[in-house]
C-alpha cells in the first residue's frame, strides 16, 4: 500500500516527465500511424508500464480489498469518493450552463453531506436527485476545444491532450488538495485509487478475454466514449463546436 501511496503522490511530475519524452519521441511515428494517436510508440510504452504496475500493485491490491472488505463499507468508501466528486461536477455544469443539472449535484453533495454521514451514505439517490459526472476535460470539449491526439498518461491510464488538460484543473480542485496533513491525503488518494480499480475487475477480466490488441480496444473505447459524452452535452443545451 505505501508503494501505491508513492505512485499516486508523485503523478503529477510523471505526467510532466511523460509530456517531455512524448514530445522528444514524437518523430518516432510512422506514415501509417492512427490520425487519432500519432504518439502510438511511446503511448504503447507506458500502456506496458502501466499494466505492469497493474498487475504487480494495483491490481492484487484492489482484489484483496475486494476480499477482505465488507461490501457495506466498499459501498461507503465509494459514496465518499462519489459525494466528493459531485462538488466538482457542479462547478463544471455551471461552466457549462446547466443549470439543472448543476442544482442537482449540488443538491446531492448537500444532502449527503449532511444527512449521509459526511458522503458515506448516498441518501440523495434514494431521495431520486440524479447525478451528473462532469470533468473540466468534458467541459473544454463542450465549448468547442479540440480533443488533440490520444495520450497514455503514466499511471492515470488513457486520455488525450485536452484531457489532460482538463485533468489538470481537475487534480487543483479535487477536494483531497485541501488537506494540509500530507500523509492523510496520500492515504484517500491510495483508497480512491483501489477503490476505482476495484470497481473494473470486472470490466478488466471482460477485456482480457475479448480484445486481441488491448492497447487499441482501449484507446477506441475511450475516444469514442468521450466524444459521445460531449455530444450529448451539446445536445442538450447550450455549446460550439463538436469538440473533436
Amino acid at each position: 500500500m505505501m508503494t501505491l501511496t508513492n505512485f499516486i503522490a508523485r503523478r503529477v511530475h510523471l505526467f510532466l516527465l511523460a509530456g517531455l519524452t512524448a514530445l522528444l519521441t514524437g518523430c518516432a511515428t510512422g506514415p501509417d500511424a492512427n490520425p487519432n494517436d500519432p504518439l502510438e510508440p511511446f503511448n504503447r510504452g507506458v500502456y506496458r508500464f502501466n499494466d505492469a504496475v497493474d498487475t504487480a500493485v494495483v491490481k492484487p491490491v484492489a482484489t484483496a480489498y475486494v476480499e477482505v472488505t465488507p461490501q457495506p463499507v466498499r459501498t461507503g468508501v465509494n459514496n465518499f469518493f462519489s459525494n466528493l466528486g459531485d462538488l466538482w461536477s457542479t462547478f463544471n455544469a455551471m461552466f457549462q450552463l446547466r443549470p439543472k443539472e448543476a442544482g442537482e449535484n449540488l443538491m446531492r453533495f448537500s444532502v449527503n453531506t449532511v444527512f449521509g454521514l459526511g458522503g458515506v451514505l448516498d441518501i440523495a439517490s434514494e431521495a431520486g436527485i440524479p447525478r451528473t459526472k462532469i470533468d473540466f476535460g468534458q467541459t473544454l470539449g463542450r465549448w468547442g476545444v479540440p480533443s488533440g491526439p490520444y495520450v497514455v498518461l503514466p499511471f492515470l491510464g488513457p486520455s488525450s491532450v485536452r484531457d489532460t488538460g482538463g485533468l489538470v484543473v481537475d487534480l487543483a480542485a479535487d477536494p483531497l488538495n485541501q488537506l494540509d496533513n500530507k500523509a492523510n491525503r496520500n492515504a484517500l488518494w491510495a483508497l480512491e485509487v483501489v477503490d476505482i480499480r476495484a470497481g473494473l475487475l470486472g470490466a478488466g477480466n471482460v477485456l482480457e478475454e475479448a480484445a486481441l490488441d488491448k492497447y487499441s480496444f482501449t484507446r477506441d473505447f475511450y475516444l469514442n466514449r468521450r466524444q459521445n459524452q460531449i455530444d450529448s452535452m451539446i445536445d442538450k443545451g447550450i455549446g460550439i463546436g463538436d469538440g473533436e
